[in-house]
């Protein structure tokens, strides 16, 4: 799957109840998730592994949306211009 068609879907799927939220929940949530991954690299299965990065990806899809913003432009600098 592309990265702008999960993008949409989540927001087909999630995206009223994300905008409910609201930001600053959505970003609470993505720090939660991110350590949840963390815990899952240091001690977890690559399952759990696995797991964990969609948790985050999810996260990450439903902030840009309430950004407006495009995780496949952001995904973009570093083709052309890697810091």
């Amino acid at each position: 799957m592309e990265i702008a068609d999960f993008q949409m879907l989540m927001d087909e799927v999630y995206g009223e109840a994300d905008r409910e939220r609201g930001i600053p929940p959505t970003v609470a949530w993505l720090c939660e998730e991110m350590g949840e991954l963390a815990q899952a690299v240091r001690k977890g299965t690559p399952d759990q592994q696995l797991h964990e990065l969609g948790d985050v990806l999810a996260w990450l899809a439903s902030l840009a949306n309430q950004l407006g913003l495009s995780l496949e432009a952001a995904a973009h600098r570093y083709v052309e211009d890697p810091p």
